[in-house]
């Protein structure tokens, strides 16, 4: 569980993403969070509302500069436990692995877990 959903209860999540959602129709609720393994630095904040015809590079590329990462560090995004396509936009990735609650969760690392 992230630490988002630790602090919040399923129906304050699912009221904001719903208000904001309503309030921002072409953009998408994403929150953001560092593996609790991870080497790198934590994020200024973790929650972002994106366009949602947002490539996922381009925003990886806003990750990368608000975790000041320098270019030879590596980063990997997983949603659910799984690496995303990284031509994918916004919307193919929230329409598939959004929350109950109306957020998409991704967690950043400093290396491929799998790998």
């Amino acid at each position: 569980m992230t630490d988002y959903k630790k602090s919040k209860s399923f129906e304050e999540r699912l009221s904001e993403s719903n208000r904001i959602i309503e309030k921002y129709p072409d953009r998408l609720p994403i929150i953001v969070e560092r593996k609790n393994t991870c080497k790198l630095n934590n994020i200024d904040k973790n929650k972002f509302l994106v366009p949602s015809d947002m490539a996922l590079t381009q925003f990886i590329y806003i990750i990368r500069k608000r975790i000041k990462l320098n270019s030879a560090e590596a980063l990997f995004f997983f949603i659910e436990n799984n690496v995303p396509v990284q031509s994918s936009t916004i919307l193919e990735l929230y329409n598939i692995h959004k929350d109950k609650d109306g957020f998409l969760y991704i967690i950043y690392n400093s290396e491929n877990t799998f790998g």
